[in-house]
């Protein structure tokens, strides 16, 4: 016999077919009523990494109680987030263990059990090798999901820099007459002299502490953006954020002979990126002996903060313009991109929902 919907109390349920299931839908508000075990069966057979789902073993956070009834019971539900972590709300009946699930719900409750196992890595606990890292080196450490491919270019451009810095670096004459050639120079460039130096600045350094902390930070975020971008538009996208701390730096000193070196515009130009689609990553921060994990809104308003700190100080030697113009490059690069990024990577889509909630 037919029976209303407990969701919008209008509409007629009808059997339907979802994912070797036959459950109960509403042709009016599109919601469906999974039975005692119906919507364990259905998420088992759908292809979501599962096939032993228990929802209600892993049931999350007791809301209260549903203005909803049971279909069957006429009790109110109740109503809970469907797992720790993943703020989906159900409603539940403690009479006959049905489930009601919204229609805008049903595809993100198919895919929970990859949220959750996402999740475990994300929110996996802090190792003592890892603590113990950071400690001595009070570098970040990155949680985040694995890339699904070798980030061939991101190793490329690590080594690069680093042979790079080998040739001339431990020299002081030959880093004279490098830089003298290849460094960027706001002056030189406006009176038409080595253009090249828009490029070529990105591959020098300072130092073994500059080279050490630029190549650190390519490191952690470049394998995840590498991998939502491909290794053409990853590497395009790298140089442009370049130019674009290049131009910054000009355009706020266009008349300094101070040489400009370094990776660091264009990586800042790569946190902007990922600000933007790995809003769920981790990135541990060490304050003296304390760890925490920050998200990367956290961390990354702390790097700005120390860059514009380094601006109203006037601090020489540093390119803090470029910095910031690099990261205002890859906050709108993010921004523009976001849409096509997260349709060609769906785990990385997921993940930006706004239900999801990472453990820190």
């Amino acid at each position: 016999m037919a029976t209303s919907c407990p969701g919008c109390e209008q509409g007629v349920m009808r059997v339907n077919h979802f994912h070797g299931e036959e459950v109960d839908s509403c042709k009016n508000c599109g919601g469906m009523w999974f039975e005692n075990g119906e919507l364990n069966g259905a998420l088992s057979k759908a292809d979501n990494g599962d096939d032993a789902v228990r929802v209600e073993e892993t049931l999350g956070q007791h809301l209260g109680i549903s203005q909803r009834c049971c279909q069957h019971c006429d009790f109110n539900m109740q109503r809970y987030h469907l797992m720790d972590g993943y703020q989906i709300e159900v409603d539940v009946c403690h009479q006959c263990s049905g489930i009601w699930i919204d229609e805008h719900e049903r595809s993100k409750v198919v895919n929970s059990p990859l949220v959750k196992n996402l999740l475990g890595e994300l929110d996996a606990k802090i190792s003592v090798k890892t603590w113990v890292f950071q400690f001595l080196s009070q570098m970040p450490i990155e949680f985040n999901i694995k890339p699904k491919s070798r980030p061939i270019v991101t190793y490329l451009l690590l080594t690069v820099n680093i042979l790079i810095f080998a040739f001339y670096g431990f020299d002081i004459n030959t880093t004279n007459t490098v830089f003298d050639n290849f460094a960027m120079r706001s002056s030189d460039l406006l009176a038409g002299h080595h253009p090249w130096s828009l490029v070529s600045h990105m591959f020098l350094h300072g130092d073994l502490m500059h080279l050490a902390g630029n190549m650190y930070f390519l490191y952690v975020v470049g394998d995840n953006l590498e991998d939502a971008l491909g290794r053409a538009k990853f590497l395009g996208l790298y140089l442009l954020c370049g130019f674009a701390a290049a131009a910054a730096q000009i355009v706020a000193d266009p008349a300094s002979s101070v040489y400009m070196v370094g990776a660091s515009g264009a990586i800042a130009g790569l946190f902007g990126m990922y600000l933007m689609w790995f809003r769920h990553a981790s990135l541990t921060f060490m304050f003296v002996i304390y760890q925490k994990k920050l998200s990367p809104l956290a961390f990354f308003a702390i790097w700005l903060g120390f860059n514009i700190f380094g601006l109203m100080m006037a601090g020489e030697g540093v390119a803090y313009w470029a910095h910031i113009g690099g990261f205002i490059a890859g906050l709108v690069i993010g921004i523009l991109l976001k849409p096509k990024v997260m349709a060609s990577n769906p785990l990385l889509a997921m993940l930006n929902e706004p239900e999801v909630k990472v453990a820190r």
